[in-house]
């Protein structure tokens, strides 16, 4: 029986219509979005290690995905750090004045503490609505200091039992750290007293930091930074003494081995020894010291930076110095991994890529912690 000329046409009319549905089915799979990774905090962890004061700073405050955060603190947990430094921008939390979002928050904190890490939380980062505007995320006047110190508050409380260490400001030493203006110590220790007091209302167990100092050799008088011996030396002078539990401080070996002798004309990872003197003079010496930076860079081309195998020994030797003196809390080096790559000499900082392939650095610290 033959087929008519109106019966083809509606067998392509059919054919026709099934391809373009098809296709359009493929660009929706395609484009959809896939079904969120549901992540559990699973069951409780401890760190496995002969190092009980090894750390690294970790930057997951902006990493987006769940799943992504908890793998970031497992491999740190396998590695054998107990101890992870997390930024926890005041901006990110206190949208406007008293309106916290704790949830990124927490979120960061149950899975550090899940892997069995203990958390030191470094707090700055200015929101829109403490400071002028045109002004950085660095920038706080002594207007707004009692804004930060409800907002240290506010985390002391809300943390309280899960985050026992808190570093108050980064590096401010250093006008970029400090609001892209003139340094100033004297107005640094009263920033640390309002945000120790504040702290302290709320638990008085909580542990201060202060001081996180940028390592540098400016002279007297830069307009750009402030040696850090002299900028602990006025914090002290200043009365910052009975304001801190323990003093944060960043240690980087540049070129130099991690078993250099320190001195005052050299920036290198014992430097942290000169600081420890001058604790000593002003008779702090109950008051221990944890390195929450520090470490080295293998960039083939930066102009600080040293081979990845010096690196491995350095990063060894330096975790091994630390648990060898007495008055170390933790040492915490830069830096774990980043979110997304930088594409800059900072990537050769990082343990492990954006992507968590670790590097040979990664493995090697961890047999040596592990005792493998």
């Amino acid at each position: 029986m033959s087929i008519t000329l109106f019966s083809r046409f509606q067998i392509i009319r059919a054919l026709v219509h099934g391809v373009i549905v098809l296709a359009i089915l493929i660009v929706i799979w395609q484009f959809a979005a896939p079904p969120p990774i549901l992540v559990t905090l699973g069951a409780p962890q401890t760190v496995q290690t002969r190092y009980p004061k090894m750390g690294v700073h970790t930057r997951m405050t902006d990493e987006v995905e769940t799943w992504k955060i908890q793998k970031n603190y497992a491999m740190v947990r396998e590695m054998g750090a107990p101890y992870v430094v997390e930024f926890f921008p005041w901006a990110y939390i206190e949208n406007a004045k008293g309106e916290f979002d704790w949830q990124h928050a927490d979120e960061m904190v149950d899975h550090a503490r899940a892997q069995g890490l203990t958390v030191i939380a470094r707090m700055g980062f200015v929101p829109p609505w403490a400071r002028p505007e045109k002004t950085s995320v660095t920038y706080l006047d002594a207007n707004n200091y009692p804004d930060f110190g409800d907002f240290v508050a506010a985390f002391t409380e809300h943390f309280r039992g899960r985050v026992n260490y808190l570093i108050i400001w980064n590096e401010p030493n250093v006008n970029f750290e400090w609001g892209q203006r003139a340094v100033d110590p004297l107005a640094y220790t009263e920033l640390l007293k309002v945000a120790y007091t504040r702290a302290k209302e709320k638990n008085p167990d909580v542990k201060i930091l202060a001081g996180a100092l940028a390592p540098n050799l400016a002279p007297p008088g830069a307009t750009d930074a402030m040696n850090d011996l002299e900028y602990l030396e006025k914090m002290y002078q200043a009365g910052a003494q009975n304001y801190f539990d323990m003093l944060s401080v960043h240690s980087y070996g540049w070129k130099s081995p991690a078993n250099e002798p320190p001195s005052p004309d050299r920036v290198n990872f014992r430097r942290t020894e000169l600081l420890r003197d001058i604790m000593l003079k002003y008779g702090d010496d109950a008051k221990p010291i944890m390195l929450t930076e520090g470490g080295w860079n293998d960039h083939p081309r930066w102009t600080k930076a040293v081979t990845p195998a010096e690196r491995i020994q350095n990063t060894i030797g330096a975790y091994d110095w630390c648990e060898k003196t007495e008055w170390v809390a933790a040492c915490a080096l830069w830096v774990f991994r980043t979110p997304s790559p930088t594409y800059t000499f900072n990537d050769y900082f990082t343990f492990v890529t954006p992507d968590f392939d670790a590097k040979p650095i990664y493995w090697e610290v961890k047999k040596w912690a592990r005792g493998e």
